[in-house]
């Protein structure tokens, strides 16, 4: 089984996103090793790379996939580029349940 892209801390969760902006749709891509081995979620988005747009794109995706308000997801890092770590805020447990159920296919936007 593939190993999931998130990670539990005190106040949510903290998911690995590898992100392609300017594509055709705005969706799930699954999940893959990087090179050094970490998982990472392959989400794609219509945005541009431009003054935020696809890092906005992509926390509302997140957000609305997951059912969580948009102020619930929060960039950490990778501001430019392509792998971002996002924060998820809310119970862990949970969280990690919507999140499992989203990757397997049977969440809201997967």
């Amino acid at each position: 089984m593939t190993q999931c892209p998130f990670t539990a801390c005190a106040d949510g969760l903290i998911l690995a996103v590898r992100l392609t902006p300017r594509a055709g749709r705005t969706g799930l891509d699954g999940i893959r090793a990087e090179p050094d081995g970490r998982p990472v979620l392959c989400l794609r988005v219509a945005a541009p790379p431009v003054e935020g747009a696809a890092n906005a794109a992509l926390t509302a995706f997140v957000a609305k996939s997951l059912g969580l308000r948009k102020s619930e997801v929060t960039l950490v890092s990778g501001e430019t580029s392509r792998t971002k770590r996002l924060h998820l805020s809310g119970d862990p447990q949970a969280l990690a349940a919507r999140a499992t159920a989203w990757l397997g296919g049977d969440g809201p936007g997967g």
